[in-house]
């Protein structure tokens, strides 16, 4: 097992300053190459108070921010035009990607496509809802209207 401090936030492992321990393959393999931890040593202790003191600073300047996003997501109706067949079946299905950039395309403001998440797979036209999260503390529920494009 290695002990890695996390730089970036790695779903289902942590956030930025976390001291955690996986297995080498999984350190060697993906997180070090990419960028997304460093390897633990006893000088790292101050890196991980340092990542911990900057994104405090950060998640203070960002609620404020953040609660209004999500009123905005949760306010307006996201209008997702996809290719789709004359049932109403779509070819393929909505993906996170397809939902960050048609909430962008709306001007609501700019999501992560990691940070969404679709409860069931939207491949029929008609009304369906997305969930994105904000933050640690702070849910949206995207509702999304998708019809199919013209030909």
């Amino acid at each position: 097992m290695s002990k890695l401090i996390l730089t970036h936030e790695v779903t289902g492992l942590g956030t930025p300053g976390d001291v955690v321990e996986v297995k080498n393959g999984y350190a060697r393999n993906y997180l070090i190459p990419q960028g997304f931890a460093v390897a633990w040593t006893r000088g790292g202790e101050k890196q991980v108070e340092s990542i911990k003191a900057a994104r405090a600073a950060r998640e203070l300047a960002t609620i404020e921010e953040v609660n209004d996003l999500k009123a905005k997501i949760e306010a307006k109706r996201v209008r997702l035009t996809v290719k789709a067949g004359a049932e109403g079946r779509l070819f393929g299905s909505v993906k996170t990607a397809d939902i960050a950039a048609a909430v962008e395309a709306e001007g609501i403001g700019s999501i992560d496509k990691r940070k969404v998440q679709i409860p069931t797979p939207i491949k029929t036209v008609g009304d369906h809802e997305a969930i994105v999260n904000l933050r640690e503390d702070v849910v949206a529920t995207i509702s999304l209207q998708v019809v199919a494009a013209k030909k």
